[in-house]
């Protein structure tokens, strides 16, 4: 049985054809899936005879929401997600006056072992397929009751590591017989791995790339990401030059501030000193704290220090609004607290 989301248009088409059926009744399909009705018997314009074929070829992999908590400080809302094989994931609805966003995975757990995030305390255990990425988007969207109008590729997982799978879904979730949302309305975060963004560039798509960055110089990375052992911030600031120069999209440069380790004055002068010059923008992230670490979050004003030092050299900055405090709505939180709670 194979999960019908993970198919295009095109595919499904040519699966109707091969199967003695009207190409067309693949759009038909399509759009009571993504108008949320995910049972074939009530598909009503779709005749009883290829019904039973869907039957007995596809299932629609919507996965069975766990567990919905929304915070009473913004209305964020966190979904617990669990899949056929018994695999959860989260995902993250922020509600913005100018719209829905949704923070979603694109693994189960993460390997890239960074050290503020708790998705890879864990490890990988798998990649999500493009429809169970897409999955949560469409999941999401009945949550909320509203449309989904932007996305971030930001949740549990490192996107380019799943590089496939995450291309497909942006080809689905951009089309018009789907959910139709712009590929400017989507942001795709990744650590760091340079083959693949120069991959990503070469498709010239029109996407937000952001980059965790969190750091100014290598060995300063090192200490909070391993993937700097293999990739240089030199690499990496390469790779982005070229993406710009292919798409001409502004680059994001996600920075969490830990203190004590990476919030000094000097660290925001070399950090405004390398990136000088380049179109881009700094997200300043005051760390979220885990009980299985040591890292803490810098005082306001140090944070206010260290975004007044980036501004005054030219390079433009926001820092992140918290979302969802108080219910674990930072990446892996929630899911590994679920899953130890079950135990």
């Amino acid at each position: 049985m194979k999960n019908l989301l993970d198919f295009t248009l095109e595919e499904l088409q040519s699966w109707m054809k091969e199967n003695g059926e009207s190409a067309f009744r693949a759009k038909q399909i399509f759009s009571w899936i993504y108008n949320e009705v995910w049972n074939y018997d009530d598909m009503k314009n779709i005749p009883n005879s290829l019904k039973h074929k869907l039957k007995d070829n596809f299932y629609i992999g919507i996965p069975k929401i766990e567990e919905v908590y929304e915070s009473s400080l913004d209305g964020t809302k966190k979904m617990l997600l669990r899949f056929n094989d018994g695999n959860i994931i989260e995902s993250v609805i922020m509600q913005y006056k100018h719209g829905n966003s949704i923070c979603i995975s694109t693994q189960v757990g993460c390997r890239m072992g960074c050290k503020f995030c708790a998705s890879t305390l864990g490890g990988r255990v798998r990649d999500l397929t493009c429809g169970e990425i897409l999955s949560q988007v469409i999941i999401g969207k009945k949550i909320c009751g509203d449309r989904i109008s932007n996305i971030v590729l930001m949740g549990s997982g490192e996107p380019l590591d799943n590089f496939d799978n995450v291309m497909k879904f942006l080809k689905i979730v951009n089309a018009d017989y789907g959910l139709n949302i712009g590929q400017r309305h989507i942001t795709l975060s990744t650590c760091g791995i340079v083959p693949k963004i120069i991959e990503l560039a070469d498709k010239e798509m029109s996407i937000t790339l952001a980059i965790s960055l969190h750091a100014f110089s290598d060995e300063k990375r090192k200490e909070i990401m391993p993937i700097a052992n293999k990739y240089s911030i030199t690499e990496i600031l390469d790779a982005c030059r070229y993406y710009i120069d292919k798409t001409g999209r502004r680059i994001t440069f996600e920075y969490s501030l830990v203190s004590g380790v990476n919030d000094g004055k000097e660290d925001a002068r070399s950090l405004a000193k390398i990136l000088k010059g380049m179109l881009c923008h700094v997200n300043l992230i005051p760390v979220n704290e885990i009980k299985e670490n040591t890292l803490k979050r810098p005082s306001k004003k140090v944070i206010e220090e260290f975004e007044e030092i980036l501004k005054s050299n030219g390079i433009e900055v926001t820092v992140r609004r918290e979302m969802g405090a108080d219910i674990n709505a930072a990446c892996g939180q929630l899911r590994k607290s679920y899953i130890e709670s079950a135990k």
